[in-house]
């Protein structure tokens, strides 16, 4: 087990966090004010641009692959190296339908 520090940039906010465990739960247990609903990888209310660092996230089926590489579901996203992560960051498909009230539906990758 390696453990990873996480900073979120803009808050002075830092936790460790094993590459066992999702980001999430750290949050959780030391009282930081992550969004998030689901848990599930599915409703993108955690999700955190990847500043720097990088994650694995195999259940985010929120994110297309191409989101996955900059954008991390911290219900999922576990840390592969220390990381820098922007929270309350959206990823492209989300972004483009809010104004539809909508979220957008993850691409098909048949």
């Amino acid at each position: 087990m390696t453990e990873y520090t996480v900073e979120f940039v803009g808050t002075g906010e830092t936790i460790e966090v094993s590459d066992t465990e999702t980001i999430l739960q750290p949050c959780i247990e030391e009282g930081i004010a992550q969004e998030y609903s689901c848990r599930v990888g599915m409703c993108l209310a955690c999700s955190a641009e990847i500043v720097e660092g990088e994650v694995t996230q195999p259940a985010a089926r929120g994110l297309t692959d191409e989101e996955a590489e900059e954008f991390a579901l911290t219900c999922m996203a576990r840390p592969q190296s220390d990381l820098k992560l922007d929270r309350g960051k959206y990823p492209p498909s989300i972004e483009e339908d809010a104004g539809s009230g909508t979220p957008a539906a993850p691409a098909d990758d048949d």
